[in-house]
């Protein structure tokens, strides 16, 4: 049975961790990574250095990413599973020096838990970096004029070091919104001095500062799913009790309570869990080493049941749940929030097809530059062709519902332009 209290809001759930809800208006703001750039506050991301001869066995154990080539000031996207294949959590993982790397996202906890609990000669503290997300076409111009350089020849995924308002950091070619992006990295206590410099620096440029509104659009246009978002993390299986009693020792009560909504329904929480594959993250598992979940994933990597789309919501219908609003007759249809829910919780909503469950929708959202709503979608294979019609139940179990016709499209949605040739721009 799924934990208690799960569909509720814990107290203190709201958070300010991306500044303001708007600075402009969210509708100017999701068009700036397209139109000219953003800059998006990550700062609150967990980081973890993690230094020693071992480290890089640690991170091969916990990860299915390949580190048969790992250069220094490289970044890796590493996914951390459990046995059965199922994540954990994920991030990104930089190496700073031949033993010393830094992670950021919540796998930092987890990747720790093995280190303490088996036998690497690592050590490993909690770090305090600023993380400054830019991206946008005119995201390379406003850079080399901060750097007062070119960043040309910085490759994807790799770091260039800067420096800038009086700070050495690291820039790190990104781009989460799926165009040209650079993560500006560097010590906390520079980081208003720095970010102050970017936005005057920006304003030229076209700048945009993402408020928390916007800025999970980004995700949903180019398909980046997210913890508690998109997936549950799979803690709560009995091969992760140890893990899931410290992890809520150590947590505030806001970081280890997590909430779902929607439509869809479930008897054991192990249905809101993904895989690597199911979050379209399939490519990047590896079988050149040893890995916890290795023998599910090779498992699933050959004979995959869902794969990850993006759904296109019939507008028609999405704008019949904004008309019942407005009729007095009947109670409305639940509120579908603009551009999308901000709660945090994982809304996620049952998909049909010839009224036979065959996915589940999530991070739907309203996209200003396609002028359409849209949604994640974890599908099954027979139906994740390309132009599929099905049907996805809007509306919280026991409520009024909406049968929203929707198609099935390409994730990302969004042309996928970070790896742009920079000389060429």
């Amino acid at each position: 049975m799924l934990p208690p209290n799960l569909r509720k809001v814990p107290e203190g759930y709201f958070t300010s961790r991306w500044g303001q809800p708007e600075y402009t208006d969210w509708i100017d703001e999701t068009m700036s990574w397209k139109q000219t750039c953003s800059i998006g506050d990550w700062s609150f991301l967990w980081e973890r250095r993690f230094k020693g001869p071992d480290a890089l066995k640690l991170f091969s154990d916990t990860s299915g990413s390949s580190f048969a080539k790992f250069d220094i000031l490289q970044s890796k996207h590493v996914t951390h599973t459990t046995s059965k294949g199922k994540v954990i959590a994920e991030g990104i993982l930089t190496r700073l020096s031949a033993d010393e790397y830094m992670l950021f996202g919540r796998g930092t906890f987890w990747v720790d838990y093995v280190r303490r609990h088996g036998n690497y000669d690592v050590t490993s503290e909690a770090d305090d970096w600023f993380n400054f997300q830019i991206a946008g076409p005119t995201s390379l111009a406003l850079m080399e004029k901060l750097a007062n350089r070119s960043m040309r020849d910085i490759k994807f995924m790799h770091s260039g070091e800067i420096e800038f308002a009086g700070c050495k950091m690291l820039a790190l070619r990104q781009g989460m919104s799926g165009e040209v992006g650079f993560d500006l990295q560097g010590p906390v206590d520079k980081a208003a001095q720095v970010y102050d410099a970017i936005v005057a620096a920006g304003a030229e440029f076209g700048l945009r500062r993402l408020g928390g509104r916007a800025i999970f659009i980004n995700h949903l246009e180019a398909c980046f799913p997210t913890i508690v978002t998109d997936y549950m993390p799979a803690i709560f299986d009995e091969e992760m009790k140890g893990y899931l009693a410290e992890f809520r020792a150590a947590m505030p009560a806001f970081a280890s309570t997590f909430n779902v909504a929607g439509s869809f329904e479930a008897d054991d929480i192990s249905a809101w869990y993904r895989s690597p594959v199911e979050l379209g993250w399939g490519r990047n598992i590896k079988f050149d080493h040893e890995f916890i979940g290795r023998a599910a994933l090779e498992e699933e990597v050959a004979n995959p049941r869902r794969l990850m789309r993006t759904l296109v919501w019939n507008g028609d219908d999405v704008a019949d749940v904004y008309a019942s609003l407005f009729k007095k007759d009947k109670t409305p249809y639940q509120f579908m929030e603009m551009p999308r829910d901000q709660r945090g919780f994982m809304y996620a909503d049952s998909v049909l097809h010839k009224g036979r469950d065959v996915g589940v929708a999530t991070s739907r959202g309203y996209s200003y530059h396609f002028r359409e709503m849209l949604s994640l979608c974890t599908i099954d294979v027979a139906q994740a062709e390309i132009g599929t019609e099905v049907t996805v139940i809007w509306g919280n179990p026991g409520e009024r519902q909406k049968e929203i016709h929707a198609v099935v499209a390409p994730a990302p949605y969004k042309t996928d332009n970070r790896r742009a040739d920079l000389f060429k721009i």
